[in-house]
């Protein structure tokens, strides 16, 4: 084997990997005749009385209905307000708690949080998604719900996590923000729970720039989050209303924010397909080095192919790889360093470990109607430090060819050749 780079030999890869992004790279004209479309017809805004099935956000909805499954679904303006609207539909509120992964974007402990309920963190397993053993553990009777947020591209184990919520009578909700167009056991992602949550923003899969959508079969969860959406006004009033209304917030998407993501959902099962058959590739090649740790489910239905992650014996051992696998020219990096922050992982959540609001108040776990006392530390979920801190990530997408994954394989090859012994 040659000298690594660092020391002096040739790189593996002299050319710039992929980019970062899937859905955007692929705008083109079809996104901009729709734009021009929405322009020419000067309908920018989308409840207006007439012509409501004209409206591009309908579309979009009626995209994601077909794409999931499920009876109802609302566009909105960020995955966020999906996430909060919808447990606002869920009747999640105050003296709740809701089980969160210790592993997901930080808009989804804001959520929570947002809706004056009291996030209680979960350990994740091997597949990086949230670990159903430590969800069992974790429940208490102020155990309303569990967010089953699917990572990176990668679904939750869902059997056990619904098994356990259908025994406990607590709901789930899936953020599939970062899983869009997923599967479980051949069925959609974002359809087995009570209600799913897809974010448009640009590093996803399609896109907006921002956008969210909401799903769910039940009626009544759809007619509370469509109120909440739009500030306690009845925007579909062309149907019967079956809930009182009440307060809410303006996460009305615009026709141009729908408009450009339409553009794009004809593609996103050739995407999804391209990331996958890359993925397994890389999957194979890497499943042959010693040392190189993976997930069972990594190259499988769960996985959409988003990035390649492998793990390696421990957090020092990890810190040297990526040095050395970035020196070949394979951009990568470890998902958990103490001193770099990444908004990923909890220990980083700075106001959820202080347990501080925006007024200091200690707000909602000062709330007299919350009667628990959970507590945080940065090390309480040790199991996802630990995972995460000898976890290697590499960026892939549609784009990745036959050489640049033969390029990956080598290239960790030729590390763990000289690292790994």
């Amino acid at each position: 084997m040659e000298p690594l780079a660092l020391a002096g030999g040739p790189k593996v890869r002299q050319t710039p990997w992929v980019s970062e992004f899937q859905g955007v790279e692929d705008i083109g004209q079809e996104e901009k005749d729709r734009i021009l479309g929405v322009l020419d017809k000067k309908r920018i805004f989308r409840y207006l009385a007439r012509g409501y099935e004209e409206s591009e956000a309908y579309q979009l909805e009626q995209e994601y209905k077909e794409l999931t499954g499920c009876r109802y679904a609302l566009a909105m303006n960020s995955g966020t307000s999906a996430l909060i609207s919808a447990l606002i539909g869920l009747g999640v509120g105050p003296g709740d708690e809701v089980i969160v992964p210790a592993f997901a974007w930080i808009a989804t402990v804001s959520a929570v949080l947002e809706v004056n309920a009291v996030p209680v963190l979960c350990e994740m397993d091997a597949s990086l998604t949230l670990d159903p053993a430590d969800l069992e553990r974790k429940l208490t009777p102020r155990t309303k719900a569990v967010i089953a947020v699917h990572m990176r591209g990668i679904s939750c184990d869902m059997d056990p996590i619904l098994e356990i919520a259908r025994r406990h009578d607590i709901v789930v909700l899936e953020d599939t923000a970062q899983a869009n167009g997923g599967t479980y056991k051949g069925r959609a992602l974002g359809s087995l729970g009570a209600a799913g949550c897809f974010s448009l923003q640009q590093y996803k899969i399609v896109t907006s720039g921002e956008g969210g959508i909401m799903v769910t079969d039940d009626e009544i969860v759809w007619q509370r989050a469509a109120l909440y959406h739009d500030c306690g006004r009845n925007p579909f009033h062309f149907h019967e209303l079956k809930v009182p209304t009440f307060a809410g917030q303006n996460y009305r998407i615009t026709e141009l924010q729908a408009a450009l993501c339409l553009g794009q959902m004809e593609r996103m099962q050739q995407i999804i397909t391209n990331m996958r058959t890359q993925k397994q590739q890389i999957v194979q090649g890497l499943s042959g080095i010693p040392g190189i740790g993976m997930s069972s489910v990594f190259g499988t239905e769960r996985d959409l192919g988003v990035s390649a992650v492998f793990m390696l014996p421990d957090a020092q051992t990890a810190v040297q790889f990526r040095e050395a696998l970035e020196a070949e020219g394979i951009p990568c990096g470890v998902v958990y360093s103490p001193g770099q922050q990444n908004l990923h992982i909890y220990p980083f959540w700075d106001f959820l470990m202080d347990k501080r609001d925006a007024w200091g108040k200690g707000h909602p776990w000062s709330s007299g109607m919350y009667a628990g006392d959970v507590q945080y530390s940065r090390d309480m979920c040790p199991q996802t430090l630990d995972l995460l801190g000898r976890s290697i990530q590499i960026r892939l997408n549609q784009y990745v060819r036959q050489q640049d994954t033969e390029d990956l394989v080598t290239a960790v090859a030729k590390v763990a050749d000289h690292i790994l012994k």
